[in-house]
């Protein structure tokens, strides 16, 4: 036993003596046991040697090594063993140095870290780990209470054996991801897109399913913020697509510095709103299609309050996530038992964004490039015509390609998402229409390569556009907006969303 972690080790511990199993351990650990009046034997009666070199040499050592490794199958193995009076170990229970945690440290030096790195742990781990046909492996304090009620039984089966080795490789690996990449940003910063890509998730959750029924799925987490590590304060499990939208709408509500709620269904806005209150944010964002609302996701950047919760009250939600919730807006939310309400923390700085392909994954930097405004049309836009371009813009960075918006200021209008044209995404945006669209702006998230888009949002009464331009065919669309009155902003600045 030697572990860093002491959590539930001297219920477990106690129960090993009193099943008449000899404890070996080192210092710290061995002290907490003494301490507690649990027998125990140091390291050093067994190797011959007390610690050395301020404590790095403890456990590597033959007596300690032999006794782990030895095939007890191997009638060479066990005469060794005999030979050199080595005691079999059958159970090897070793957590790490809290790398990690010392790494977190402002100001941490190199030499620190260096001193923190395990080496006798990892050692012993993987050995037990490799012998697992006859020496079990812990790693974790979450192991105990099933390992001893499974030895309560009689002895641990061949199956638990295997688990745990397996487990055991998952806990070092990780180990050494966090080493490695900490290391390499020693004396350098850490390049954007590394060159290596160490990923090492808790799983967090199992889910019901994945996209849909016949797909397994689980929630991994790689940090303390953001949708996966929120607290769920309320309702069923999570699905897989209830994070997915969540993760869509907290990310659209985190654009805005001012008050405002975003409604996703399938990943995409339905609704949002930017207000001078969170009643008034959400009441807009519903507004503009109440229909598609119906068994949506929500998302609030202030405190979800009991007078926005009556209003969400009237509607069938699946989730909402918010930085906080009043006590009044739990009490009205939490009638309804399969409401899911989780609390979330927004990461402090922008995360490198991932996903899978086959055979690989890809990684880019959050989309965060700011537009470089200049208009081009003959007239500019209005002050109110600029601020819901803007809005609009925002929006439409968070709507699956090719995307559309149609807004005012403060609001979505209507949205047109995920069209093979440019041109259909804003006639669909038109076909959704709740509310009227004369005297609206509209965004696009790329350039309009032919003019017949700006035509077509014209149709519908557009006063003004925001788009990136860098169309071969700039010149024309700019000679469409004049034509037809509009004003047109370009924004040098791409927003696909694949």
């Amino acid at each position: 036993m030697s572990v860093t972690d002491k959590t539930g080790l001297l219920p477990f511990a106690r129960q090993l003596h009193e099943m008449g199993v000899e404890l070996i351990s080192t210092g710290g650990t061995a002290k907490l046991l003494r301490d507690n009046q649990i027998p125990v034997r140091e390291v050093a009666e067994i190797t011959g040697f007390p610690e050395m070199l301020d404590g790095r040499v403890k456990t590597i050592h033959p007596r300690i090594a032999g006794g782990i490794l030895a095939i007890r199958a191997n009638r060479e193995h066990m005469g060794a063993l005999e030979e050199h009076d080595i005691p079999p170990i059958q159970m090897v229970v070793v957590n790490l140095y809290q790398f990690e945690k010392i790494a977190a440290k402002p100001g941490v030096t190199r030499d620190e870290l260096i001193e923190n790195i395990d080496i006798g742990g990892p050692t012993m781990i993987r050995a037990a780990a490799k012998n697992f046909q006859d020496v079990a492996v812990l790693v974790s304090p979450d192991q105990y209470e099933q390992v001893m009620a499974e030895l309560k039984t009689g002895e641990l089966s061949a199956a638990t054996h295997w688990r745990l080795a397996q487990q055991a490789f998952v806990h070092t690996a990780a180990y050494d991801r966090a080493v490695s990449s900490r290391l390499l940003a020693v004396d350098a910063p850490a390049p954007v897109l590394p060159q290596t890509l160490n990923i090492s998730a808790q799983r967090a959750a199992v889910l019901r399913y994945g996209e849909n029924p016949h797909q397994q799925a689980a929630l991994y987490t790689l940090a303390s913020s953001g949708i996966a590590a929120a607290e769920q304060l309320h309702g069923k499990d999570l699905s897989y697509n209830n994070l997915v939208d969540l993760d869509a709408a907290w990310q659209l509500v985190q654009e805005f510095e001012r008050t405002a709620a975003a409604i996703i269904k399938h990943t995409n806005p339905c609704g949002c709103a930017e207000q001078p209150t969170l009643k008034d944010a959400y009441l807009k964002a519903l507004e503009g299609d109440p229909v598609s609302a119906f068994g949506g996701v929500l998302a609030f950047n202030r405190e979800l309050d009991g007078d926005t919760a009556l209003e969400i009250s009237k509607l069938f939600v699946e989730a909402i996530a918010a930085p906080a919730f009043s006590e009044a807006a739990l009490a009205t939310l939490r009638s309804k038992k399969n409401l899911r309400l989780v609390r979330v923390t927004a990461p402090s700085q922008p995360e490198l964004a991932i996903r899978s392909i086959s055979g690989g994954l890809l990684a880019q930097t959050a989309d965060t490039a700011l537009p470089e405004l200049s208009v081009k049309s003959a007239r500019s836009p209005t002050a109110e015509e600029m601020r819901a371009l803007l809005f609009g813009w925002k929006v439409c960075k968070h709507v699956k390609s090719n995307a559309i918006v149609y807004a005012r200021e403060g609001q979505t209008v209507s949205v047109g998402a995920g069209q093979m044209s440019r041109v259909d995404s804003v006639k669909v945006g038109a076909m959704k229409a709740v509310l009227p669209l004369a005297g609206t702006v509209l965004a696009s998230d790329a350039f309009f390569p032919f003019p017949d888009g700006v035509e077509e949002a014209a149709r519908h009464g557009v006063s003004a556009v925001i788009q990136p331009g860098g169309s071969v065919k700039d010149l024309d669309v700019i000679a469409a907006a004049d034509r037809l009155g509009l004003a047109m902003v370009f924004t040098g600045v791409r927003h696909f969303r694949h």
